[in-house]
């Protein structure tokens, strides 16, 4: 068996001296085979069997793999880095160049619909005077269509302010032109009202000069905060629209009397209510003053 390894060192000669009487019994077809076998496990041999193959597959593994992998170089790997940077930054950037666009295509459109229902309002205005004071003022059926107009009035009130809450469409627009039309055709019933001897004069002056009073103290106060809304002052805007419109309506017998009713029950609300903004302005003033003169004395220790 010595014979072996000489074989696999020598190749192709070596196989053939193993023929010989050397070879320790061996027969010619055992010589072959093992001369096979010798060359095929041996890493340097000359043969190219599963020897060679084993020892350069992995090479040939890695080249593939190497080839079929995108070049890493500094450079690439640079721009990769810098195109990656500019994604994200573009990716970071672009949502808040959004959010400004958008705001400013808010701020600027003003032809949205809940300005759209404000401007509405406020041509309802002339229009309810006009119908209002019709044929004298005292013919049902004018003082029916101006119940109407006043009543599309007040209804899109409800909604021009939710609206735009709720779809972010509050521009500068409607927070100057809500509330004058508010005001304005609430102002404009009233009068109406009693210039034509339906109503008291004393009650438009006790509505009107309440609105107009808050309104003027929720300016002085603004500095301060803000003084919210409350469900009183709801109800009285619903208990006011609900007794002006009856009051416009040419009503009789029970429903004359009913309307007094509910007239002097927003009445009531408004002086309530009015008393109660006044409270929360003088409360908001206070604390206002008192914050202040707090951040002085902290910058003066």
């Amino acid at each position: 068996m010595t014979g072996v390894p000489a074989s696999a060192a020598g190749g192709p000669s070596g196989a053939r001296r193993a023929k010989g009487p050397a070879s320790g019994g061996l027969t010619p077809a055992s010589g072959r085979a093992l001369a096979r076998e010798a060359r095929d496990r041996a890493p340097g041999g000359s043969g190219g069997g599963k020897a060679r193959r084993d020892a350069s597959g992995p090479e040939d593994v890695r080249a593939a793999a190497a080839s079929s992998v995108p070049s890493s170089s500094p450079s690439s790997s640079e721009d990769t880095g810098i195109a990656g940077t500019t994604e994200a930054q573009g990716s970071t950037r672009a949502p808040r160049g959004g959010k400004i666009a958008a705001a400013a295509v808010d701020q600027a459109s003003v032809w949205n619909i809940a300005n759209l229902l404000t401007m509405l309002r406020l041509l309802l205005v002339p229009a309810f005077v006009m119908l209002m004071l019709a044929d004298g003022g005292y013919d049902p059926a004018w003082r029916s269509l101006a119940w109407a107009a006043f009543a599309i009035a007040m209804i899109t009130d409800l909604f021009d302010g939710h609206l735009a809450r709720t779809y972010n469409l509050v521009t500068d627009f409607g927070k100057i032109a809500d509330p004058i039309a508010d005001k304005a055709i609430m102002g404009a019933a009233l009068i109406c009202l009693s210039a034509l001897g339906d109503l008291p004069w004393w009650v438009t002056g006790v509505i009107l000069g309440r609105e107009l009073g808050i309104t003027l103290l929720r300016f002085l106060v603004i500095r301060y905060g803000v003084i919210p809304a409350s469900r009183g002052g709801k109800l009285k805007t619903l208990t006011q629209g609900v007794a002006v419109g009856m009051y416009v309506l040419a009503l009789t017998g029970w429903l004359a009397t009913l309307r007094w009713w509910v007239m002097a029950a927003a009445v009531v609300l408004t002086v309530v209510t009015g008393l109660d903004y006044v409270k929360q302005a003088i409360v908001l003033r206070r604390q206002g003053i008192a914050e202040r003169e707090a951040a002085l004395e902290e910058k003066e220790e």
